[in-house]
């Protein structure tokens, strides 16, 4: 009598075969973030003229677009790939796998026939999430790898260290995005819900690092800020600070948010 072999994380490896082209599709986004910004930078770097008008804007705006260290090369990179064109594209890569990982299936249909299937509750929430977090992985790394690349013949200056404390700031960012959305999705079934909350949290983040530029007054909110948690350190010149923990400890304290709300409510099943 033969037995078939139950191989392990089924959730987790079916949610990547699923998903491969559309993350092959963000990593062509990032790709030509990176390509078409770093090689700019020696044109911009030392360029008086581009210096000139930096100087010209008001000093609230350049540092709402964190172009106050733009002629230095940790500070372009940061200013134009991590903390904004990067970091919009991760994000919004977070929301929409953050916010279809429970709410997605459900709102098909299709979540109880998987937990039919002897799926547990918590296995389907930390499975959806293993996933995610490896696609953020995959993009986080890609950035890095392609900053890394260019760094000589782009003129960046970046160090090794720098380049790993980017991409573990991405990657911090992503998963609190995502896992709010899982979060929200676990505990209403409804992806509106979720996309909302993954959304709010990045840019009610990116606005509260903002304003706290504004004013000496206003440093405190980049306390509660995620994007300042991963950015205002300056990861690209400086390396890793402990600021990036509070990060990773926020997206492990919503995963297990929504694990426990997944558990106790009433989905038909």
């Amino acid at each position: 009598m033969s037995t078939t072999a139950v191989r392990p994380l089924p959730l987790f490896r079916r949610s990547l075969q699923e998903s491969w082209r559309g993350l092959l599709g963000w990593m062509l986004g990032l790709a030509a973030v990176v390509g078409m910004y770093l090689p700019l930078y020696p044109s911009i770097g030392g360029n008086p003229e581009f210096i000139a008008i930096i100087d010209s804007l008001p000093p609230e705006l350049v540092a709402a677009l964190n172009y106050d260290q733009i002629t230095s090369g940790a500070g372009y990179t940061q200013g134009t790939v991590y903390g904004l064109l990067g970091f919009a594209l991760i994000t919004i890569a977070a929301v929409s796998w953050g916010s279809a990982a429970i709410a997605g299936d459900e709102e098909r249909g299709t979540l109880e026939l998987v937990l039919a299937h002897g799926v547990g509750r918590a296995q389907l929430v930390m499975e959806r999430l293993a996933a995610v977090a490896v696609k953020l992985i995959v993009l986080a790394l890609w950035v890095s790898v392609l900053v890394l690349a260019l760094n000589e013949p782009s003129g960046l200056g970046l160090e090794v260290s720098g380049i790993v404390a980017g991409g573990l700031a991405l990657l911090g960012s992503g998963l609190v995005t995502a896992t709010a959305g899982i979060a929200l999705g676990a505990l209403t079934g409804r992806r509106r819900w979720a996309t909302g909350a993954a959304a709010g949290v990045a840019v009610l983040g990116y606005a509260l690092s903002a304003i706290a530029n504004q004013s000496d007054d206003l440093e405190w909110l980049r306390s509660i800020s995620p994007y300042a948690w991963a950015f205002y350190s300056e990861p690209l010149a400086n390396g890793v600070d402990v600021s990036l923990a509070a990060l990773f400890a926020m997206a492990a304290l919503a995963g297990l948010v929504g694990v426990f709300a997944f558990r106790r409510r009433d989905i038909g099943v």
